[in-house]
């Protein structure tokens, strides 16, 4: 998972989780079975004692791709006779579109921060990077001084599992980055070790992704929003609004770092009800609910 797949520490964590979980569940019900004996039964009989526990479709789901992709390693290290997991189904999970903000609010959320304040030029570039390049909040904290590539509008991104890509930037967040390097980056005591990485906090240290969340709760009430904004939200907004504008599905998917395009469709799903919405709203003879 780490070496061939390249996948971030938390889903390794959680992938190990749920096969403990396994072992457990055997050590418990069949303790004589070994790992070379284990059926597709007994597969069936531990996610059946999952559901039980009610736990989310997705980590159901999450487990049964865990338990095929280590069933088939073994199978490829010829250590079982045959894959337990092959007829393994996954609960269907409902995808539930992400809440955006309309440009409008957008534009509410960056006035509603108080730039008088040395924190408030940095918390401004921030929101800007996040929403003018689609970043998660992982990638704007770590954000190297030497991947701004500022005079030709892009930015190079470490995205998960380590994978690289280069993204455009607005000119917007261009320019507040560099208010934010010259008026108040450069004066911060910056500690030993961060000399490259961009946002730093009172104590010239990176700001914590819990930080950049209180960041935006904080803009999200100043600017009157309503809406449960967070993080994620200014990166849903900024792929909404491309999608809505007629961008590229697959510009769109390089952009976010999405590894499938399938994860990227769920703005073509925000954009219909964009349109239903217009419809709703302006024109004369719909009826629609």
């Amino acid at each position: 998972m780490q070496i061939e797949k390249s996948l971030a520490p938390a889903s390794i964590d959680a992938y190990l989780h749920d096969i403990a979980m396994l072992q457990v569940f055997m050590q418990a019900q069949y303790p004589d079975v070994g790992v070379a004996a284990v059926s597709p039964a007994h597969l069936s009989a531990f996610l059946s004692s999952i559901r039980d526990k009610e736990l989310a479709a997705s980590s159901q789901a999450r487990m049964v791709s865990g338990l095929k992709s280590f069933f088939h390693y073994l199978l490829m290290e010829e250590m079982i006779p045959s894959d337990p997991s092959e007829l393994l189904g996954s609960p269907k999970i409902k995808r539930k579109l992400p809440e955006v903000l309309s440009v409008p609010e957008m534009e509410q959320l960056f006035a509603a921060i108080d730039r008088s304040k040395p924190e408030g030029q940095r918390n401004r570039a921030i929101l800007e990077t996040m929403y003018s390049s689609g970043l998660r909040v992982s990638e704007v904290v770590s954000l190297a001084i030497s991947n701004l590539f500022l005079d030709v509008g892009f930015i190079r991104v470490l995205g998960k599992g380590s994978k690289e890509r280069l993204i455009p930037i607005g000119d917007e967040a261009g320019k507040h980055i560099r208010l934010y390097q010259e008026h108040i980056r450069g004066r911060l005591p910056v500690q030993k070790g961060f000399e490259d990485i961009l946002f730093l906090n009172r104590q010239g240290r990176p700001l914590s992704r819990i930080m950049v969340f209180y960041i935006i709760k904080e803009a999200a009430r100043n600017a009157g929003l309503s809406k449960n904004v967070h993080p994620h939200t200014l990166r849903h907004s900024f792929a909404t609004h491309l999608v809505e504008g007629g961008a590229d599905l697959r510009a769109v998917q390089e952009m976010m770092g999405h590894e499938s395009i399938t994860t990227t469709e769920i703005y073509t799903h925000l954009d219909r009800t964009f349109l239903r919405k217009t419809l709703e709203n302006y024109h004369p003879r719909f009826y629609g609910k």
